[in-house]
């Protein structure tokens, strides 16, 4: 498992035109192609298209960073002080996802792989 930042999420209005404007960014096709989520492999980094900015207060991309236990995580950085965003969660296959902000509003993603 990377301890590094793996996946970055784009919260995008119009996710044909990000698509096409990713795909061409990243000089790849999706390597995941959904009406909920476009997804790019690009040098192990995996980039990912999400067609929900209109629900979403922010515009700016989100960071994850693959966790082993994603609850323990999750309640630690609740503890140092961060603000829920989204509670801990299976978005399908067993890969779950949360997020918090920080003190400046800025959303920190974590993920841990199934």
């Amino acid at each position: 498992m990377s301890s590094g930042i793996t996946t970055i999420l784009y919260h995008v209005t119009d996710l044909a035109r990000a698509k096409a404007l990713f795909s061409t960014f990243l000089g790849v096709e999706p390597s995941t192609d959904a009406p909920y989520y476009v997804g790019f492999e690009r040098d192990g980094q995996q980039i990912g298209l999400v067609p929900d900015a209109h629900d979403r207060a922010f515009t700016g991309p989100v960071c994850f960073r693959d966790v082993p236990d994603i609850t323990a995580a999750y309640q630690g950085l609740l503890a140092a002080g961060a603000e829920s965003d989204e509670e801990p969660h299976d978005v399908g296959g067993g890969l779950k996802v949360a997020s918090v902000k920080d003190a400046d509003g800025h959303v920190i993603g974590l993920r841990q792989q199934p």
